[in-house]
């Protein structure tokens, strides 16, 4: 084979949180980096305030597995595009789980309290600020007086959000055209260029192998994309790299790895198993608007929308499932979250069991505006598998945004008992007094996530795991993964700041690897903004 027409030090595979953290800090260390990511390349004031099909559809897939629905960010900048924004860290006890395997599952040298310095850094730089009771949607603090009335504390939740820029519009979901919220996009993405890294996006990869130019370690296939229709390609291309970072996220790195499993045969067998939708789950209350008065003592009068839609999507959390006296499987984070009404199909009627379409179903979406979503993150068992992959990128697309992966989620006993804990628990807050009807997720797939995670997740040996406590794929050095998918469990939060951290822990460790690996960087780079 001759050799590649282009190469690099570094070739970052994703623009997320995963790729943008360490792409930075190896940027700013002095190295060439070439970021390659499979969506388009928005500035803030390209993003819309619609659902409507080619613009919200441009930057989010919806995937489809067996058992499970995944939402992902597809555009550079990642999930952190459109993503929530809830910022929290990890409890403690999440890096000590054992079930339902019986043994450890996270390495003992990653805890809370050595990821804490990382939380701090990430925290910093984005930067995420605490929202008081003042910050809470209307929605918020009907979930927060519900808890109250149960017997259950509620808390403003922190986010990665400027405040004083935030309007309350609550399009977070189609990214933030007013540069309130805190994206890849702000911050290490334009940092990383600032010390001359190049984004290409449209650039989707396909497989990895061992480079043939003397003095490079990999070579990277990919393909680009229509910008008007991501199932055409365009044309494609070969980048060679000494180092190379994977992330693609939960949902693509495992399937470029196993793709590129022929070139690198001594992959574990650990990529695409042990996937985790972080437990989520998602539920619907109806409440009823006189016992929202009489109950709560709240009244939203005539604001637009019926309030319902005013604010930032999650505004208010109780930690109290989050005790860690509580047994494992048992603990859970719950919060309040907003879904725009297009996904008014979400939940049963409750009574007719009509599902996606009837009567009942008409009744209900009439009365959406008065729903408040609730999401509970439970500790699942880490039953998601992937199957052989498709011949060209991460999934099947049946259309530009909506696609099938080889992805099956067979919810075991211990993932079931979990999830119908924190259902009751649900249950029992918003059917006190009648205050609400507790309506339960009945969409096409048992379980929707935005947060997938574990598909390549990190571990002690290649026997249990895909990557090491260096983010390094087993066997072969300089191929880093470094996003949600080596998350070995799920976090009973949002994910994002965890991911983030560990990201940042990752650049502290490839950056003193790297120079073995043939790419000189400067130590000490600090945070960007700094």
């Amino acid at each position: 084979m001759s050799p590649a027409s282009e190469t690099t030090d570094v070739l970052v595979l994703g623009t997320g949180f995963g790729g943008a953290i360490p792409g930075y800090h190896l940027a700013a260390g002095g190295a060439k980096v070439l970021f390659l990511e499979r969506g388009p390349y928005l500035k803030t004031e390209e993003f819309t305030h619609d659902l409507q099909i080619g613009t919200y559809t441009r930057i989010v897939d919806a995937i489809i597995g067996q058992g499970v629905a995944v939402a992902a960010g597809n555009v550079v900048g990642g999930s952190s595009v459109v993503y929530f924004a809830a910022s929290l860290r990890a409890p403690a006890f999440v890096f000590e789980r054992t079930q339902p395997a019986g043994r450890r599952v996270w390495p003992r040298q990653i805890t809370r309290a050595r990821l804490d310095p990382y939380y701090d850094r990430v925290e910093e730089t984005l930067p995420v600020a605490q929202e008081d009771w003042n910050d809470v949607s209307f929605a918020g603090g009907v979930f927060a007086a519900a808890c109250r009335r149960a017997g259950h504390t509620c808390n403003p939740v922190p986010v990665a959000v400027d405040l004083d820029r935030c309007t309350n519009c609550n399009w977070m979901v189609n990214g933030c055209r007013f540069g309130a919220k805190r994206s890849m996009l702000l911050n290490y993405l334009p940092a990383a260029e600032a010390h001359g890294a190049e984004i290409r996006p449209l650039h989707e990869v396909q497989r990895i192998r061992p480079a043939v130019t003397p003095g490079y370690r990999y070579a990277v296939d990919y393909l680009t994309l229509s910008a008007g229709d991501y199932r055409e390609y365009t044309d494609g291309g070969v980048v060679e790299a000494k180092v190379v970072i994977l992330a693609a996220g939960a949902m693509g790195s495992p399937v470029i790895l196993e793709r590129s499993r022929p070139s690198l045969p001594l992959l574990s067998r650990h990529v695409g198993r042990n996937f985790s939708p972080n437990g989520d789950l998602v539920t619907t209350e109806v409440v009823d608007e006189g016992k929202v008065r009489s109950l709560l003592g709240l009244s939203r009068g005539t604001a637009a929308y019926d309030a319902y839609p005013i604010g930032r999507p999650i505004t208010s959390m109780t930690y109290d499932f989050l005790d860690p006296r509580r047994r494992e499987g048992l603990r859970f984070g719950m919060q309040h979250i907003y879904f725009p009404g297009t996904l008014n199909v979400i939940p049963n009627d409750g009574e007719t069991h009509q599902g996606f379409l009837g009567l009942g179903k008409r009744e209900l979406s009439r009365r959406w505006r008065s729903w408040v979503s609730v999401l509970s993150m439970v500790e699942d068992g880490n039953e998601g598998t992937f199957g052989p992959p498709p011949p060209t990128g991460n999934f099947v697309r049946l259309a530009p945004a909506a696609a099938v992966a080889t992805l099956d989620y067979p919810a075991s006993e211990f993932t079931l008992k979990a999830f119908a804990n924190a259902d009751r628990e649900v249950r029992r807050i918003f059917e006190k007094d009648g205050l609400a009807k507790h309506l339960e997720w009945t969409g096409e797939a048992a379980f929707l996530s935005a947060h997938p995670l574990s598909s390549c997740r990190m571990g002690s040996s290649v026997l249990d795991s895909v990557v090491g406590i260096d983010n390094q794929v087993w066997g072969y050095p300089g191929l880093f993964v470094t996003d949600a998918s080596t998350i070995p469990t799920s976090l009973c939060v949002n994910p994002s700041l965890t991911v983030a951290a560990m990201a940042e822990r990752a650049s502290d460790r490839i950056m003193r690897i790297v120079p073995e690996l043939g790419v000189e960087v400067r130590a000490g780079v600090p945070v960007p903004g700094r």
